[in-house]
């Protein structure tokens, strides 16, 4: 492991308003910066926020500051005292390993072993593809704690390498401190791209320049589930990207698969991944928006026994709910359009804002208006190396739909 930077935190003690108090008691990891009571007037980034409650004066939670962002303070652990310390980590890091292991029973080497919030560890990320584990950090508070983290990480991932990701808010700090973005911080890397297992389909990852930390390990349960689906079928998948949904129909035995994607080089992933394992059917691409080329399939009455939608989070913001249900029901309508009877629509959203209920009602509703007969075949949420502890922290579902 590299030198990892030593840098000095302090604890402060803080109050929070009424409904915010009633909140973290109820195990919500988010402290807005409205909600704050008491102000925090020297505080910084990786300090200790020590929140009392109001009516005892007695501990309510620990978590850390961070006066960079409106969520002011990010829970580690609500209603009883801890020492956030190396054995605090080590048992963080052993509960979420825990939930993983019914994966490595399955012929998979790729996981996120750590999920932010999710598993206590706030905006923070980890991943393992194969033997080498990338860790991704979404805030600056993280830096002060590496030394303490990531040798525990190491260990229980067994894996020989480690890849520093850094956020684009981070990068700036991340330098200061002599960590940048794509960073060796253990072992060694022989190439950039590394390839992993997904249920016995080979996929790759960029570890370095990749997005995100490489790949998009959350859709690996609806990927298995087309893949299983596929065998001597027309596949289309809009928004593919590096090839997810498309690799696994024609591992599974597609006739042929169409991917379509805006990105020219995402598409170039999608093919390499899918040279990468053993296929008969054939393998188009379609570069191109997926609105305008959905349009131009349906006008040239072209039809698919499996057609599947994953588009990316159409709601980053309250403010845009309404025009991602707009796009949502648009993609719905061509994929209907596209999709043979006898086959199946396969619609996914990861738009947090838009949960699963609404999601699910509205793709129902939508189809349900053009007056065809169909059957909800399966829902489906967050894979186990994906768990949900807070409502917010939801994004991913997808419905399965038989056009009768």
């Amino acid at each position: 492991m590299i030198n990892l930077p030593e840098i000095t935190t302090k604890k402060v003690a803080t109050k929070l308003t009424t409904r915010a108090e009633i909140l973290v008691k109820k195990g919500h990891p988010w402290v807005f910066d409205q909600s704050i009571a008491k102000d925090i007037v020297d505080g910084k980034s990786g300090d200790l926020a020590i929140i009392f409650d109001n009516r005892k004066n007695k501990f309510l939670a620990v978590g850390f500051y961070d006066p960079y962002s409106p969520i002011r303070i990010k829970i580690l652990q609500a209603n009883k005292p801890a020492n956030i310390n190396a054995d605090w980590f080590k048992e963080k890091i052993k509960i979420a390993y825990d939930k993983r292991k019914p994966l490595l029973k399955t012929d998979t080497n790729s996981y996120r072993l750590i999920y932010g919030e999710n598993d206590h560890l706030p905006s923070f990320v980890a991943d393992v593809y194969a033997d080498v584990l990338v860790v991704k950090l979404y805030a600056q508070f993280w830096f002060p704690y590496l030394h303490e983290i990531l040798p525990e990480l190491l260990k229980i991932s067994n894996t020989k390498t480690l890849i520093l990701r850094l956020s684009r808010n981070v990068q700036k700090e991340g330098n200061e401190h002599g960590l940048s973005d794509g960073q060796v911080l253990h072992g060694t890397l022989a190439n950039e791209v590394v390839v992993f297992k997904e249920d016995g389909v080979l996929f790759s990852a960029n570890v370095i320049k990749g997005h995100k930390t490489g790949y998009f390990l959350d859709h690996r349960n609806n990927r298995k589930m087309v893949g299983k689906m596929a065998n001597n079928k027309t596949v289309l998948d809009v928004f593919s990207y590096a090839g997810g949904f498309s690799v696994h129909a024609l591992s599974g035995g597609a006739r042929e698969v169409t991917s379509l994607d805006i990105s020219a080089q995402a598409l170039e992933i999608a093919k390499q991944n899918a040279q990468l394992n053993n296929f008969k059917g054939e393998h188009n691409i379609i570069v191109g928006d997926a609105f305008d080329e959905m349009d131009q399939l349906a006008f040239n009455d072209i039809e698919y026994d499996i057609v599947v939608i994953d588009p990316p989070s159409f709601a980053k913001s309250a403010a845009e709910i309404d025009r991602a249900i707009k796009s949502y029901t648009k993609l719905a309508l061509l994929g209907l359009k596209l999709v043979k009877r006898g086959g199946t629509l396969v619609l996914a959203s990861c738009s947090s804002r838009v949960t699963a209920d609404v999601f699910f009602e509205l793709m129902e509703e939508t189809i349900s208006k053009t007056n065809t007969s169909y059957q909800v075949l399966k829902t489906t949420q967050h894979d186990i190396d994906h768990p949900i502890s807070f409502k917010e922290g939801a994004y991913l579902k997808t419905i399965y739909l038989k056009i009768n």
